[in-house]
């Protein structure tokens, strides 16, 4: 059973860049302190700031590396002034060391751009022009690693959909490893399912109906090999973004469970309201809280249950912007 004081009272572990914590580790002995990271995820995320570079011995300030493709086309990281400073292999090993306390995290936020840790678009090197299609050497290990884990980059955070993808998956996750803390079964994998229904819903209706269909053909004997893959299927289908038509589609799936509660005038207002933010005129919080306060007046055991109307603390204020 997943408890809802332990999904908004802890800090959940989030691995996160040093330099973004404010942490002067950076090349150049600078940092990159990160406002919103510092200031607000910081109330909700107990972060494991870890910085690769460092790690490998490189110093403060030292020489900066970036990724560079040499002439067998191999992607390797090297020094910007020496390319015969190469630093792939301590930079993957420095990632697989890390293996056990990665897997005790939620989420990991990484900063952009850099050879070791960026996510994606790394400038790679070569004679020519560099190209943006790199992925940071310890970044990558992580990812391959943990392919269900939720991953970001700070700068794509200033992003309202992608910021809130990011904190859902997270907490997503902090709900799965209370789940699997605590006696995993059939029936508990099956009610994690059932009230993730609606937030599935809103990001892959397919992925959704092969989930319910992996957990109803789940069996005392195959529960640990199918938990694997309903963790990967899960994250993966959460990690697209959800589109306002879906979201809509799940609004009025709700509304179907107060259509004998509700008054004329009541409907009516439901329905204006979903519909104004179909065209985009209101952001999500408004028919989620419409919804809330309706059925708090006429409660409903399933809706209660499912974390579509509450995927994270409501002082993130996250779905004011979508």
């Amino acid at each position: 059973m997943i408890n809802e004081t332990n999904q908004e009272k802890l800090r959940i572990p989030v691995g996160i860049s040093s330099c973004l914590l404010g942490e002067r580790v950076r090349y150049d002995g600078g940092h990159k302190g990160h406002s919103y990271i510092m200031r607000t995820l910081d109330e909700y995320f107990d972060f494991k700031p870890f910085c690769p570079e460092v790690t490998i011995g490189l110093g403060i300030p030292r020489k900066p590396i970036r990724l560079w493709r040499n002439e067998n086309k191999e992607i390797r990281c090297v020094g910007v002034s020496d390319t015969s400073l190469d630093f792939t292999e301590r930079l993957k090993n420095c990632g697989d060391a890390q293996y056990d306390w990665h897997k005790q995290l939620c989420g990991y936020i990484l900063k952009k751009d850099s050879p070791s840790c960026g996510m994606e678009r790394v400038k790679i090197w070569d004679d020519v022009m560099p190209k943006r299609e790199g992925i940071g050497v310890y970044a990558d290990k992580l990812m391959t690693n943990f392919p269900y884990l939720p991953v970001e980059e700070e700068g794509r955070l200033g992003d309202a959909i992608l910021r809130e993808n990011f904190i859902q998956r997270v907490f997503a996750m902090h709900r799965w490893f209370l789940l699997t803390s605590d006696s995993l079964s059939v029936g508990s994998l099956g009610e994690f399912h059932a009230r993730h229904k609606l937030i599935l819903m809103s990001h892959d209706q397919t992925s959704y109906r092969e989930l319910g269909q992996l957990v109803a053909r789940t069996t005392k004997e195959s529960l640990l090999e199918d938990s694997k893959k309903y963790l990967l299927g899960f994250m993966k289908a959460l990690k697209k973004t959800a589109t306002r038509r879906n979201h809509v589609n799940v609004l009025q799936h709700i509304q179907g469970y107060l259509k004998v509660s509700l008054d004329s005038d009541d409907k009516k207002e439901l329905v204006r309201t979903i519909e104004n933010y179909r065209k985009g005129q209101l952001p999500l919080i408004v028919p989620i809280t419409l919804l809330n306060h309706f059925f708090r007046k006429h409660p409903n055991a399933y809706i209660s249950k499912s974390w579509y109307m509450k995927p994270y603390p409501e002082e993130l204020m996250l779905q004011n912007s979508i």
